[in-house]
């Protein structure tokens, strides 16, 4: 089965290695990489994995700053993608935990009974109090999330899809594909979530624009989980922003997204167990010396960043203010004030 997974990246050196060890453990076979503006030596390390095989890196075809939209209309008639079986869009602070079978996608298929697309819901893993960046398994060191079933506005929470190749595809979206609105009902594709059940009616037609990408996941994720690293250390979150052009001398900084991500009510460890087996991967990967010396220049570049962001008034603001910041979800720190609860 061939599954090409197919991403966007910038300034992700330091955990690429991790990623793409990982997403081969599960069953990918191929990779599209689309890079924009790395610093970290990102597109270096992509360059020099794609003259070793299973790894194709490319410019982002983008003209303005619609980065992601851009390159998947462009991936929609790669030949990676369209010889493939499966295609699996996902960032690099993705994991699919695969709870069934011997915990790869070709189990997962087949435990949802091989529909057209299968769409994973987030699990958002807290930061939960780790300060500096340390160059070791993402998937070791966070263990700390809300309540897999609960999160955000109405218990709706955001997916990402596994998407066959055979699906009647209009165009790829970020978190799901879209078909034709005026495909008749009976050539619909079967699609589920990781429970092999169907996905609500609305979702699956993009009928309320409030749910294009997320449905409740209470019961969703039987078969798998999609673990989400969106935050890693507090180290990394200031680069990710930094990453991100943020300006923070002319507005105040939102800690929302922050919040909403690093609730650290449930410990799960269930994706510990690819560890042993990842640790290995990651070993071989790096034992070909130039691959583990581009890894040890992103790392270097990583904490570079870092260094100079705290020397920034902003950075050092925003670093104090999140080690300060509530640990509660601000819609529920706002209902619970509205109860006359105090947290």
């Amino acid at each position: 089965m061939r599954i090409t997974a197919v991403t966007c990246v910038k300034n992700e050196g330091p955990f690429l290695l991790e990623w793409i060890a990982f997403q081969r453990l599960i069953g990918v076979t191929d990779f599209l990489f689309y890079s924009n503006d790395c610093t970290d030596g990102t597109d270096h390390l992509l360059d020099a994995l794609a003259t070793r095989g299973g790894v194709t890196h490319l410019p982002n075809p983008a003209q303005g700053r619609n980065y992601q939209m851009e390159a998947l209309k462009h991936a929609k008639k790669h030949p990676l993608v369209t010889g493939a079986d499966w295609i699996w869009i996902a960032d690099v602070d993705e994991f699919l935990n695969i709870h069934v079978g011997d915990h790869t996608l070709p189990a997962l298929i087949s435990a949802c009974g091989n529909p057209q697309a299968i769409s994973a819901h987030f699990q958002f893993f807290a930061n939960h109090g780790v300060e500096r960046f340390e160059d070791v398994p993402v998937i070791a060191q966070f263990t700390r999330s809300h309540n897999p079933d609960l999160w955000g506005g109405e218990a709706a929470i955001e997916v990402k899809s596994l998407i066959r190749g055979n699906f009647p595809l209009q165009y790829f979206g970020a978190h799901r594909p879209f078909f034709k609105s005026k495909l008749a009902p009976e050539k619909r594709p079967r699609w589920t979530d990781c429970a092999g059940r169907d996905v609500p009616h609305r979702f699956l037609v993009a009928a309320n624009p409030r749910r294009i990408r997320k449905f409740p996941a209470k019961g969703a994720r039987r078969f798998a989980t999609l673990n989400h690293y969106a935050l890693r250390s507090l180290d990394s979150y200031l680069v990710k922003n930094d990453r991100g052009d943020v300006n923070r001398e002319n507005r105040a900084f939102d800690d929302t997204y922050w919040r909403e991500r690093n609730d650290p009510a449930f410990e799960d460890l269930s994706i510990q167990r690819y560890l042993p087996a990842l640790q290995a991967a990651l070993a071989e990967l790096k034992a070909d010396a130039e691959i583990g010396a581009l890894h040890d220049e992103a790392v270097r570049l990583h904490r570079q960043r870092r260094d100079e962001l705290l020397e920034q008034r902003p950075y050092i603001r925003m670093r104090r203010h999140l080690r300060r910041a509530s640990t509660l979800p601000p819609a529920e720190e706002a209902m619970l004030k509205e109860l006359g609860i105090e947290a």
